[in-house]
């Protein structure tokens, strides 16, 4: 059964609702005619790229400001292009593919969005009618996993896998695979496969830094693990606490590298869900405060600002910045049907995994459950 509409979020003293729908507005109004939505359109020249992630998270980010429509047109749109190996290309631009291998955290993220999608709506409806490509999209992800547990990033043009895997991409999966296992629930087709695979790639993500390349440069690897869930409680802490400085700028937000100038909103609005998952609300509520320096009169957010020469960089207002905005304040808000989904899925809480198979990376076994120390 569907339901109405939850109320936009407000976060009192930073946003209004009427706000939060203008920056949901300034995404729809950039959407393609195909339904896809591009990371940015200029006045004039060649609009951004599109690609699956950043798509599907402009989807989510319409629905919850009650732009029901647009949101639609994206995922069938979504759907429509899906390869059927269960993957889509890297990037298109005006609906040409200049970028063909397939991602598997851009793969992955459908499983959150249809998720998300049915938490607002109730529509059990759409969810069937998006299931095959869930599963199709499922499909290809795991076949990119290693015994140890994590997934590679990529499968190229011709058929290759790349030779590592990404901290913050996987660390997306895991709450993708949350997501894809409930929805498969929900709809009465479970597949256990898919959750010893979340369990034993949320147990990688949280214990084995050496399964990664070294991406530490960007923020999304600091704060990520902590934001889709393999990494919470005292962890989360730690990790939040240990690169704070290297990344926060005061009265400025969060930066996208540690090594440039520049903050970024996009970023700064996901560690803010990263700080509230975390339990640390207060600072979520600061930074989310922080980052509206970077506000368009019409509710879009340029998408950072370099801070030594101060000017807007890249100069830009785009998509993926509005809706991680939105999403921010849906989070902070608390109160809609898909608010909890950095926290929780289907009642149950994000967080560490004991592995699913401890052989496979050599691990001693806590049993979150019963913390009995054993070696297998």
């Amino acid at each position: 059964m569907r339901s109405e509409p939850a109320a936009p979020p407000a976060v009192p003293g930073v946003l209004t609702s009427d706000e939060i729908v203008a920056t949901a507005r300034s995404i729809a109004v950039q959407q393609e005619e195909s339904g896809a939505i591009p990371w940015f359109t200029p006045t004039g020249g060649v609009p951004g790229h599109v690609d699956a992630w950043n798509h599907v998270e402009a989807a989510m980010a319409l629905t919850v400001a009650g732009l029901r429509e647009p949101a639609r047109r994206a995922y069938e749109w979504l759907r429509s292009v899906q390869r059927p190996d269960g993957s889509w290309p890297a990037k298109w631009v005006l609906g040409e593919v200049t970028e063909p291998g397939g991602e598997s955290n851009h793969a992955a993220y459908i499983a959150v969005g249809v998720w998300h999608e049915l938490l607002m709506t109730g529509d059990e409806a759409f969810a069937r009618h998006m299931w095959p490509a869930v599963r199709r999209a499922v499909d290809f992800v795991l076949g990119l996993q290693t015994r140890r547990g994590e997934i590679i990033w990529i499968r190229h043009e011709d058929g290759a896998a790349s030779d590592h895997a990404l901290l913050t991409g996987c660390s997306s999966i895991y709450q993708s695979l949350r997501c894809a296992v409930a929805l498969a629930e929900h709809l009465g087709e479970p597949e256990p496969e898919w959750e010893l695979a979340a369990d034993q790639l949320g147990h990688v993500v949280a214990a084995h830094p050496e399964a990664f390349a070294d991406k530490s440069r960007w923020s999304m690897d600091w704060y990520y693990p902590v934001l889709s869930g393999p990494v919470r409680g005292a962890a989360a802490e730690r990790r939040i606490a240990e690169q704070w400085d290297t990344f926060v700028v005061p009265g400025l937000g969060c930066r996208c590298v540690s090594d440039q100038p520049w903050v970024t909103a996009a970023e700064s609005s996901e560690l803010v869900m990263a700080l509230d998952a975390a339990g640390d609300r207060e600072r979520a509520l600061e930074l989310f405060a922080t980052i509206q320096h970077l506000r368009h009169e019409d509710g879009s957010y340029w998408t950072g600002w370099q801070y030594e020469n101060r000017r807007h960089f890249p100069g830009d207002r785009s998509t993926y910045t509005a809706a991680a905005i939105v999403l921010a304040a849906d989070a902070l808000e608390g109160t809609s049907p898909g608010a909890r989904i950095f926290k929780e899925v289907a009642g149950r809480p994000l967080g560490p995994s004991d592995p699913a198979d401890p052989e496979a990376c050599g691990c001693y076994v806590v049993s979150t459950a019963n913390p009995v120390r054993t070696r297998l």
